[in-house]
């Protein structure tokens, strides 16, 4: 980009159209006035902190101590934060941006913060414990309840079943279906279980149907036991056998319970525990006939040995999530053998998780089992399925006591709780109001301990020292936060502001607001820009909205996409307000006015195309007129043709009446459709040559701008004039081309420019033209010969004096200024390079006259060591030696000079380096001029301009063809959709309007303004980052980053919008 330039020597030229000039500045801050001062430059924003301590460790630094403690802080108030959220109590947040507070406020700050969250977490613990003995005794609560219910079930049926009562109602639910079931038929069935306990107490088993018993009458008995199927001992084996193995014997049979299948025996075991019922039964059946007295004695033996029976029958209740009740139950059923009975029922009430809060549905489960060994499972496995198990009385007395104990203390549980949960919100509500405020605080405290860390602390520890970028304009403002600082501390020793020279290459600032920012980021996202280099934002903000209404040009999509940016123009504030997090909504709001131009714009084109919606409007009246005879149209029409076979052409001579349309495109072109494609065509696609010529034009001249800044004289002479020239010989040509055609070569045949021009057909062809001129081929000079008759391909004559000659000198300059660009500059530069090191090094001269006589003296040397019979053959060779020997003497030399060369005597944008150690200076890669790398960028850029050129050019013609397939969509929309609706009459023909104006409406705004602006959107950035910006901009800075608490706050804000 040219030497750089000192601060000092830079000249005053407008913000806007370069960043601003910066400068590096030390700060001296007294050590008790530092947090103040860097709290007021935070404030400010306009200074950028160079970090002094790289090589130290974040850990090691003289502030970590405070920043931990910012953190601890930041830490207890997002955990406050989180549980305001949780309560859903709204924070107020007024906007308001409170002063960073002073070091001593920090201690209060910090005391606060610690009380609210021991406070808080406190109160937390204390809920959840309430929570959890809630939830304990609401559970509690319902397996009374429910357990209650089940053996109320099993009594009700016990006592109808012994007094014969009535039958059991049929559309009962889980809930209220016995705890032990025992048939349909209730007289049989209390007949048969009766009288199989009663022959159980007497040793005897029974028989399940009559038939059995009638099968084995003739055999020795084989009792079963309880209708399992099991067999039981004779009377004699269980008289010798004890109670203990009649007890092992009845456990294992492996009888199931009730809802596993529970059979006989523990219905039996029913019976057995209830006598004086089972009895009374017995009376009442008739079985007390049968027995004799023996069977009687043996009954009693019997009924001593099931006495152990009788005490094993126990039970255990509890809760478990619905969702696990299947697995728990198959798990019971296989880990028990079936040897117990479950009992379910779902608790209808909805209970919460006392750790998360969610919402659980859980069942009730009562479980009967016999021994110890089926307890010890029975405990393990609830303990696995993670469900609770609690206590439940045996009797009906002591459960009611524990239910109604239990109702009172859910009572005060909700009391406390409720007291509780106020306490707590009161307590949140309180911290909502300042919780916002209380985050920007020490958000700042953080960020300034933070900066200090940058800054150096001198010997005496009493003097902290900083560097910082800032622009020159607001020094003074600078220096005046600095005095406030200074003076809010207390402090009696003034902070200093001492600038500083460098050769560092400054970040880049440059100011925008909220109209320039959009253009500014869309530059931005290139490169930033070099520093003080050409902004082309300022250019941008009118080139960029234009050469998208180029190629979106139509007045209907350009009025909505107005429309929708001046909505949230207007609306801006509520719209920031709300700070709606969708990324896509966000990046329409933030290039509103970027949308508002390209629709302003947009309208603009699309009147100049006379187009809207694919339509036309006759504002001024058409140039044209019919010019068909009246009676060829009534003849046509007589004889049935339809007008869509009949094609007619308006001829120019005779319908044109010479005047053209005021402003824009003639509306009877919309008509043409025979030719309307073919003229629209050939008129875009000349505008987007133009436009893109002119484009790139202005951007070489921008570069002269950049080049007169940097005071580049080089650049001037040998790149600036150079392309210029090459420019104008083709491009500028071919524009002034363009232009001439238009104004000159019209309907009418006349004379042009001192030829004949016999009208349409002989207007110049100019791409062809354009080949031609390359090419230098000989052509006819005008469009007619001396006779007067038209030249065989007129359109390819030449059609103004001396143009052949004209053409050959602009493509003869044109190739003349390629080697112009590409070796110019580099051989000027090396010219240079060379003087410098003459003037710099005049005291070599005499050692390079001691080496030049000291190559010479080793001439005769060389010559007189050679054996004399070799001579004659070796002479021409010993010649060439000595040429080659002081041929090296001279590189010696030449390398010598190189090789302790300076680097001062070029500028760059780096600190100055030491002398390069001999031995390494080629002129290669170590010296201060790299001819090589020269030479490669030089001819990097000769060749990317020259080509350029042509590439750019053609890619300019994107306008053209993005315009016409926008023109041809509006066009296929309105005939494929909307048109249609226009068939029809009557009521058919207004439905169909509402409901295809409506189709034509969305596909109009999704398409066609939404998918083809995006397009739209895109080439246009392509024309301006790569044919535009690469004619002048280098975009190799880097961006200035100053420090600022609003920055700070917003990434901070914004950090937290994303989460």
């Amino acid at each position: 980009m040219g030497d750089y330039v000192t601060p000092g020597e830079e000249p005053q030229e407008p913000g806007i159209y370069r960043s601003e000039q910066m400068c590096l500045a030390q700060l001296y801050l007294q050590s008790d006035a530092s947090y103040q001062c860097v709290a007021e430059l935070g404030e400010l924003g306009l200074v950028q902190f160079r970090d002094l301590n790289p090589d130290v460790s974040s850990f090691q630094r003289k502030y970590v101590n405070e920043v931990r403690r910012c953190d601890e802080m930041e830490r207890k108030l997002r955990f406050l934060e989180r549980e305001i959220k949780k309560d859903q109590i709204p924070m107020l947040d007024t906007g308001e941006n409170p002063d960073a507070p002073l070091p001593r406020e920090m201690i209060d700050l910090e005391a606060t913060f610690e009380k609210l969250e021991n406070e808080l977490r406190e109160v937390n613990k204390n809920e959840e414990t309430l929570k959890k003995n809630f939830s304990e005794l609401t559970e509690l609560k319902h397996i009374l309840r429910k357990t209650q219910t089940f053996f109320e079930e099993v009594d009700h049926d016990r006592w109808r079943i012994l007094e014969g009562g009535g039958g059991r109602s049929g559309g009962s639910t889980e809930e209220q279906a016995p705890l032990i079931d025992i048939g349909d038929n209730e007289d049989d069935s209390m007949r048969h279980f009766s009288a199989q306990a009663a022959m159980l107490r007497l040793g005897y088993g029974v028989y399940c149907t009559e038939k059995a018993r009638e099968k084995d009458s003739a055999s020795p008995p084989s009792h079963h036991f309880a209708g399992t199927g099991e067999m039981l001992p004779p009377a004699g084996a269980m008289e010798s056998e004890e109670g203990l193995e009649l007890t092992q014997h009845a456990v294992a049979g492996s009888a199931p319970f009730a809802n596993f299948g529970f059979c006989g025996f523990c219905k039996a075991l029913f019976y057995l525990q209830h006598e004086d019922m089972i009895a009374s039964s017995a009376e009442n059946s008739g079985i007390g006939d049968v027995l004799s007295a023996d069977e009687e004695e043996l009954s009693a033996r019997f009924s001593d040995a099931m006495s152990p029976l009788k005490l094993q029958l126990r039970f255990v209740a509890g809760v478990i999530q619905r969702e696990r009740l299947h697995a728990f139950e198959r798990l019971l059923w296989r880990a028990c053998r079936g040897n117990v009975f479950l009992r379910t029922s779902e608790i209808d009430d909805v209970l919460n998780d006392t750790v998360t809060g969610d919402p659980v549905n859980k069942c009730v489960f009562i479980i009967f089992f016999q021994g110890d060994q089926l307890k010890t499972k029975v405990k393990k496995i609830c303990e696995g399925f993670r469900a609770t198990l609690y206590p439940c009385p045996d009797t009906p007395q002591e459960r009611r006591e524990m239910s109604i104990g239990v109702m009172t203390r859910i009572e005060d549980l909700k009391t406390v709780l409720g007291q509780t949960q106020d306490h707590r919100h009161r307590v949140l509500v309180a911290a909502s109001k300042n919780v916002r405020m209380w985050l920007t605080k020490v958000r700042k405290i953080k960020s300034i301990y933070h900066t200090l860390n940058f800054f150096n602390i001198d010997v005496t520890q009493k003097c902290l020292i900083a560097e910082v970028w800032c622009p020159i304009a607001e020094l003074d403002r600078i220096k005046m936060a600095l005095k406030r600082g200074t003076d809010e501390s207390g402090s009696q020793v003034p902070s200093i502001l001492n600038r500083m020279e460098t050769h560092e290459a400054p970040p880049t600032y440059n100011k925008t607001n909220k109209f320039t920012k959009g253009f500014q980021n869309i530059v931005d996202a290139y490169g930033i820009a070099t520093y003080r280099e050409i902004n082309p934002s300022p250019y941008t903000m009118i080139s960029f909205p234009f050469l998208f209404a180029v190629m979106f040009g139509d007045m209907g999509h350009g009025v909505i996409m107005f429309l929708a940016a001046l909505f949230f123009i207007l609306k801006e504030k509520q719209l920031e307000a709300a700070r709606i997090k969708d990324e896509i909504f966000q990046t329409f709001f933030g290039g509103r006015y970027v949308i508002f131009l390209m629709g302003v714009f947009s309208i603009y084109t699309g009147f100049m195309y006379n187009d809207i919606f694919s339509k036309s409007v006759n504002a001024f009246g058409s140039s044209w007129t019919n010019s068909i005879r009246h009676e060829y149209i009534d003849d046509v029409l007589e004889k049935g043709e339809k007008a869509s076979e009949a094609q007619w052409m308006l001829v120019p001579e005779l319908a044109y009446d010479g005047n053209p349309y005021p402003i824009g495109v003639d509306p009877v072109w919309n008509l043409a459709e025979g030719n309307k494609l073919s003229f629209l065509n050939s008129m875009k696609m000349k505008m987007s040559v133009l436009f893109g010529i002119a484009q790139m034009t202005f951007g070489v001249l921008l570069s002269y701008k950049n080049f007169t800044y940097f005071k580049s004289d080089l650049d001037v002479k040998y790149m600036f004039i150079p392309q210029m020239i090459f420019l104008s010989s083709i491009f500028i040509y071919l524009c002034i081309q363009i232009l001439a055609k238009w104004l000159f070569f019209g309907s009418a045949p006349g004379s042009v420019l001192g030829y004949t021009y016999p009208g349409t057909n002989c207007a110049p062809s100019l791409l062809i033209g354009l080949i031609n001129m390359f090419m230098m081929k000989s052509r006819n000079a005008g469009f007619v010969d001396e006779e007067g008759n038209i030249v065989p391909q007129c359109w390819l004559s030449t059609w103004y004096p001396g143009q052949s000659f004209f053409e050959t000198i602009f493509v003869l300059v044109a190739i003349a200024c390629v080697p112009v660009m590409l070796f110019a500059k580099p051989y000027y530069l090396w010219k240079e390079e060379k003087e410098r090191r003459e003037g710099g090094h005049r005291q070599l001269a005499t050692i390079e006259i001691v080496l030049v006589i000291l190559a010479l003296v080793q001439v005769p040397i060389m010559l007189f060591v050679k054996p004399w019979l070799l001579y004659q053959r070796e002479k021409k060779q010993t010649r060439y030696s000595t040429l080659g020997g002081s041929g090296g003497g001279a590189s010696t030399s030449q390398s010598v000079r190189a090789d302790i060369a300076q680097d001062d005597a070029e500028v760059v944008h780096a600190p100055e380096q030491t002398p390069k150690p001999a031995g390494h200076g080629h002129g290669h890669g170590d010296g201060p001029l790299e001819m090589g790398d020269v030479m490669v960028y030089q001819a990097i850029h000769t060749i990317e301009f020259v080509l350029g050129c042509v590439s750019h050019t053609a890619s300019y013609l994107r306008l053209w063809a993005l315009s016409l397939a926008h023109a041809q969509l509006s066009d296929v929309l309105w005939t494929m959709v909307f048109r249609n609706a226009f068939v029809l009459d009557g009521y058919a023909g207004a439905v169909a309007t509402y409901i295809l104006f409506f189709i034509f409406g969305s596909l109009s705004v999704f398409i066609l303004v939404l998918m083809e602006g995006l397009s739209a959107f895109l080439h246009a950035l392509r024309l301006h980052w790569v044919e535009f910006q690469s004619k002048f901009y280098g975009g190799l800075g880097y961006e200035f980053a100053p420090f600022s608490f609003e920055r700070i706050l917003a990434e901070e804000r914004e950090a937290e919008e994303n989460l």
